[in-house]
Parts: structure tokens; sequence; C-alpha cells
């Protein structure tokens, strides 16, 4: 009984005192944590501080703890602001330069005009009211071409994609410029390779591939030919259009579908819009549309619509 009392005086000490030393060897391992935690928290919040005066960056890596998440996701947010940013940016300033160069587009015509009508009222001449004819309409195919171009950014033009022969597609493309190739004296050449669908808004496409095969016989010599091919794989149609020109300027390729960019070589009254409208369609129907100059001389253009 005695042994028993003395077992029972003495277990509420050792719960104590093991208690107690539990305590004092857990403080040491709470306050490590506790110093990792301040560490890590420390560390993103410098992180968005730099974000937010304009400071680039990179997170320290750390094992995988339950900040690790948090810092995914902090790291995947930043990064996302700054592609917002740079696309802002990048929008901003496509913004400013098309600005520029419309209002570049429209000071010519519109300087020609106060010309004319100037020298129309000393000399009623026909002449002059030609010219402002022209100018005119110049400037009816620049508003055209800017509204097609703003609804394509916005996403508002209506492409009825349907099946349409690509031969039926080149030869009507052609048909349109009969009266502007005959005055060129060039020929365009289609020749048959059977049926091949594309899925495309017949009127739409046309309108690109008649810009295309109109800057290549502007700059085919007169008595030339313009070329079409087409062929069809399993991942895409291909349509060829090529001249019998100089070829492009090396200068020009890689900016010849920018709006109102014109080539060295760029003749008559262009407003350099009609290759950057053709890209626009055609992408808009996943499609690509690239420009090089063959071996044996003469500018390409090269359309592929992919079937998936």
């Amino acid at each position: 009984m005695e042994l028993t009392n003395q077992i029972h005086n003495i277990h509420p000490t050792l719960i104590a005192i093991a208690f107690f030393a539990g305590v004092f060897l857990s403080l040491p391992l709470f306050f490590l944590w506790r110093h990792k935690c301040i560490r890590r928290i420390r560390v993103l919040t410098d992180y968005l501080e730099n974000v937010s005066i304009g400071k680039s960056g990179t997170l320290l890596q750390f094992r995988e703890d339950e900040f690790s998440k948090l810092q995914d996701e902090i790291y995947k947010t930043v990064t996302e602001l700054y592609h917002t940013r740079d696309a802002a940016v990048e929008n901003r300033n496509h913004f400013a330069e098309n600005l520029a160069n419309i209002a570049h587009q429209l000071k010519t015509p519109i300087s020609s005009m106060l010309l004319s009508a100037r020298m129309l009222e000393q000399n009623p001449d026909p002449v002059y009211a030609e010219q402002i004819r022209q100018q005119l309409s110049r400037l009816t195919h620049l508003e055209e071409a800017l509204l097609l171009l703003s609804r394509i950014d916005a996403g508002t033009l209506q492409l009825e994609r349907k099946a349409v022969d690509v031969f039926t597609l080149l030869t009507l493309a052609a048909d349109n410029l009969q009266e502007l190739s005959a005055q060129a004296d060039v020929c365009i050449r289609i020749p048959e390779s059977g049926e091949h669908i594309v899925y495309t808004d017949l009127d739409w496409t046309m309108e690109a591939i008649m810009n295309l095969l109109k800057n290549c016989m502007e700059h085919t010599p007169p008595g030339g030919s313009v070329n079409c091919s087409y062929e069809q794989n399993p991942l895409y149609t291909r349509i060829l259009i090529w001249d019998s020109g100089a070829g492009f300027a090396r200068e020009d390729i890689p900016h010849l579908f920018e709006r109102f960019y014109r080539g060295q070589n760029a003749k008559g009254g262009g407003i350099g819009i009609g290759l950057s409208l053709s890209k626009s369609i055609i992408e808009s129907q996943n499609g690509t549309v690239s420009a090089r100059n063959l071996p044996q001389g003469g500018a390409c253009f090269e359309i592929r619509f992919y079937s998936h």
C-alpha cells in the first residue's frame, strides 16, 4: 500500500518534468520554424515591393513548404501583369504610329485637292477637276480600308467560312483584275490542278488574293506574267502566287505586311495597306501568308490554309 502511494506521488511530478522537458526541447524547433517563416514572408514582401516600384526580379527558389503555393501564385500573377503592361505599351505605341501614318495619308490628298481647287479658281481647266476627283477616290479607298482593318482588329468582321474550290477562288480574283492586267499587258496564269477545297469566306478571301495579284502585276514588266499554283496535303492547302519581275528588295521583305509600309519599288499612288489587309483576312481564317524572292528571280507570295 505504501509503495502504491509513493508511485502515485511521483507520477504527477514525472509528468510535469516530461512536459517542461518537451517544451524546452521544442523551443529551438519553434524558433527555427518562426525564423524560416519570417524570412519567407520578407522575401515575398521585398519582391512585391520591387514590383510595385517597377523593378524587375525573380523569386528565390526554396524547398517545398507551406509557402510554395503562395509563391507560385504571386509569381504567376506578377508575370501576367508584366505581360499585360507590355501589351498595353505596345498597343499604345502601335496606335500612335498608326495615327501618325493615317494623318500623313490624309495630308497628301487634301493638300493636292486644295492646290487643285486654287488652280481651278484661277483657270477653270477640267484637268484640275479630274485631279480633285482622283484624290477624293483615294480618300474613299483609304476610309474603306481603315474601316475594314478596324473591324478585323475588333473581331467584328463576319466571315462566312464555307467550302470553296481553290481554282474557282483564284479565277474569280483574276477575273476582277482583267481590266488592270490588260492595261499593264500582264497575263495571269492559273493552271487547273484538280479540286482542292478550303473553308473560307469567298468574297473576303478573294479580296485578299486580289491584293496579292495586284502587287505582283505592278512589279511585272509589260509582256510578263503572274503565275499561280496550288496543292493540298493533310495539314494545309498551299497557294503560290509569283511574278516575273525583279523581286522584292531584301530589306523590304520583313516589313511588307506592315500597315502603311511602302517598299523601295512601290509604284502608283498606293497607301501601303493592301498587303496588310490580305494578311489580316487570311490569318483570321486559320491561314498564313508570307513573301520571298525566288531563286530564278521574281517575287513570290505563299498562302497556307490549315485544315485544323
